[in-house]
């Protein structure tokens, strides 16, 4: 007696895939600027030049020894004590100029939301847009070129025609003021001139590097145009 055994199905798994979401006009979310490779490789660059340049600040200790304290006999030796400071100092000093950047935009936030919006239009709307994304505002497209000079518009606008140019002049002025007060009446010692050299490739270092970043960033951005 023979049975016949039911006839085996093959069964497979299908694999899922994932579809993007559209957006609300019906077209896929392409990359946005702030995920862009530039302009991640940029903010990596400039948090660890950051970091290795806080690293090699002073001990504010050190900075606020009263007792190094003594007012210069001429105006050449206040020059020569600040010039020793400087370099031993730098990144303290460096520091105290941001921070008083930092309280005098806090103290105006008007002046705050221009300057931020103002970077941010740099960065997300010239410097690390996507090549494939043409910059589009009011159904107008607008070239490399166009957009640069709207750019620099704005930047005059910004700086020139608001509080913004004003802040900044004035607190960059009561910050030089107060660094150039501290390094005239606090004596230099010996160690400064043994270390002023060591000292000249640290903080500052970031900015040419991170600029340099940028420029390798907006390269592609250039070629466009």
């Amino acid at each position: 007696m023979s049975s016949s055994s039911p006839a085996i199905l093959p069964i497979s798994n299908p694999q899922s895939t994932v579809v993007p979401a559209p957006t609300s006009g019906g077209s896929v979310q392409s990359q946005g600027p702030v995920t862009t490779p530039a302009f991640r490789a940029f903010i990596n660059h400039l948090s660890e030049y950051l970091r290795h340049g806080l690293s090699q600040r002073r001990p504010w200790a050190e900075l606020a020894d009263r007792t190094a304290f003594s007012k210069p006999e001429s105006f050449s030796e206040a020059t020569l004590r600040i010039r020793k400071n400087y370099s031993y100092f730098r990144v303290n000093y460096l520091a105290v100029i941001a921070l008083i950047l930092g309280f005098s935009l806090v103290s105006h936030p008007f002046s705050l939301i221009l300057l931020a919006g103002l970077l941010s239009s740099w960065l997300f709307l010239y410097l690390f847009r996507p090549s494939d994304q043409p910059l589009v505002l009011f159904g107008r497209t607008f070239k490399d070129s166009e957009t640069l000079i709207l750019l620099v518009v704005l930047s005059v606008f910004v700086v020139f025609l608001t509080s913004v140019g004003s802040v900044l002049v004035s607190a960059l002025m009561v910050g030089v003021a107060l660094v150039c007060a501290h390094g005239a009446f606090r004596v230099p010692e010996d160690l400064f001139l043994d270390e002023q050299e060591n000292v000249s490739t640290g903080f500052l270092s970031f900015f040419s590097s991170a600029a340099s970043t940028a420029a390798a960033a907006a390269v592609p951005v250039a070629a466009r145009t």
